[in-house]
């Protein structure tokens, strides 16, 4: 029997891959496609963001048709193990600035990512398709990916580093793309458009039909990506500029400005802007779930709001027993991202993966994007090969079909986002048993500790009147108190203890005070019986 695998596992495998380019009549295109044929670029055509908006507005006119799938026998032998040894050619890279520090390369075609999009680089005004051929690929003499026919398509696209030994920017698979973030190392996954996630109906995965890529140059060689989104409910044209910085600790942040103009075909009941797909299999606060040796095994550890009102909210994210959504209401909602907060490498012990170097995104709205809610799906999973997390920001009311809705964003893959030092972060949480030691313990109690840091508890002590307040949707709050960590600076300690009977989830909500003013982020949880 064939083992199956998940989109995670071929983005993984396709992250160890490489490209293409060629000639035209315009000097700087034939630049950056030097290392094509003829035969394998179509003709220059006029493009313009204004054209591809054009273009989207027009095929949501039209019923939608479904992406033809090219020799699918043959894609069918190029399974897991066949895909790995196909690799793209360097010297066909394309260069997308004139230092050649934006190298690009193809994805080809396979068992597991069979949908074939169409690649164009875009310079001064002017496209030209990159057409699939097999000799931009090596591949062994009997190897079958050298049945596919010229014209097939490509998976997708990456970005690589000047050397081509990395890569930090790969696009693949329906619309998702994501980068390799501080570290170089990739996890959680964003997507142009979530549709209909956590509904009572299967989920709508539209896709990325075809991509123009249009390098720049100066210092810091800013690279845009324009896409066409095709799906059954809707159409999109997105633009993408994308700039890799590095700062003096040698820590890369990609940020991407997003702006995208979708067009409904039918009505949407739940669309999700700026969606992020991830990975959480257990953590430091659910232990007896681990059916693994490593102490924690998770791509983000948790949801971090900014509402439109200032405040700041971090919720964990569990491994719930059943699918779970949590909305958080907002209007004009001023960022929210999936965090890995825990950069502590013995608290996963992984030295293959890196589960402590994996990128957090963070999504700021360009504009006022009204009222709506930030939702947090998690997914019951008892593996780490599947992405069982999802985030996004769901408008209020129907997207209307005929309708027209444009969302501007900056999307920033970092370590951690930028946080005030007039609120401390909520860095740990823990439960077990409820009570005190040397008692007997209740039947029904979880206690609850939660660790919060930052520069706001200087100079604060035991008796400074640090206040820990704590609200349940349900079910009695006992033995509430806190503390400074001892020898730890700017580090307290808060502690609660719950029972609620039946298995209904309990909204958890705590957070520290000093009168009237509150001195952490708002920790927000759920626990289940």
């Amino acid at each position: 029997m064939k083992p199956k695998f998940t989109r995670r596992q071929v983005l993984h495998a396709a992250s160890s891959f490489a490209l293409a380019a060629g000639l035209t009549q315009n000097a700087a295109l034939a630049r950056a496609l030097s290392g094509l044929d003829n035969s394998e670029l179509a003709p220059p055509v006029a493009f313009s963001f204004e054209d591809l908006q054009a273009r989207a507005a027009k095929l949501a006119s039209t019923s939608y048709t479904p992406p033809i799938v090219p020799s699918p026998e043959t894609l069918a032998d190029i399974d897991y193990d066949q895909f790995q040894k196909i690799r793209y050619r360097p010297d066909k890279s394309v260069k997308l600035d004139r230092d050649g520090r934006l190298p690009l390369q193809l994805f080809h075609l396979g068992k597991y990512a069979t949908e074939p999009v169409h690649l164009h680089i875009v310079e001064a005004g002017f496209s030209r398709e990159i057409i699939y051929s097999s000799k931009l690929f090596d591949s062994p003499p009997d190897h079958p990916a050298r049945k596919l026919a010229d014209g097939a398509g490509f998976a997708g696209f990456r970005v690589m580093a000047p050397d081509l030994k990395t890569d930090w920017f790969a696009a693949v698979g329906a619309s998702y793309f994501r980068s390799s973030g501080p570290y170089n190392q990739y996890g959680l996954s964003a997507r142009g458009i979530a549709i209909d996630t956590a509904m009572p109906h299967p989920e709508e995965f539209p896709r990325f039909s075809h991509y123009w890529i249009e390098g720049g140059n100066g210092t810091r060689a800013p690279l845009t990506i324009y896409a066409l989104l095709d799906g059954p409910s809707l159409t999109g044209a997105y633009r993408m500029t994308l700039e890799r910085l590095t700062d003096a600790r040698d820590v890369h942040r990609v940020v991407t400005e997003i702006e995208s103009v979708l067009f409904a075909r039918k009505d949407i009941a739940r669309l999700g802007v700026a969606p992020f797909s991830s990975m959480f299999w257990y953590g430091e606060a659910s232990r007896k779930q681990s059916a693994d040796w490593r102490p924690e095994i998770h791509d983000s550890d948790g949801l971090s709001v900014l509402t439109g009102s200032g405040e700041r909210i971090w919720r964990p994210i569990n491994n719930p027993p059943k699918v779970i959504t949590s909305a958080f209401i907002d209007k004009d909602v001023q960022g929210f991202g999936l965090l890995q907060r825990d950069r502590d490498f013995v608290h996963y012990l992984d030295d293959g993966v890196f589960y402590e170097r994996r990128p957090s995104v963070w999504v700021e709205p360009l504009g006022k994007w009204g009222e709506g809610a930030v939702h947090l799906v998690e997914i019951p999973t008892e593996d780490e090969t599947f992405d069982n997390i999802v985030a996004y920001w769901a408008p209020a009311g129907i997207f209307k079909a005929g309708q027209t809705r444009r969302y501007r964003y900056r999307l920033t893959w970092l370590d951690e986002p930028p946080f005030p030092e007039g609120v401390a972060r909520a860095t740990g949480t823990w439960t077990g048993m409820g009570g005190r030691p040397g008692f007997k313990r209740p039947d029904g109690v979880r206690k609850f500790v939660i660790d919060f840091q930052g520069k706001v508890f200087e100079g604060l002590g035991r008796n400074d009147g640090v206040e820990l307040v704590v609200t349940a949707s349900r079910g009695d709050v006992s033995n509430s108190y806190n503390h400074p960590v001892v020898d730890q600076r700017e580090r307290w300690r808060a502690f609660f203890d719950i029972k609620a009977g039946g298995t209904e989830p309990v909204d958890l909500r705590a957070f520290l005070r000093k009168g009237s003013v509150a001195l952490t982020e708002t920790w927000i949880s759920q626990y289940f019986p």
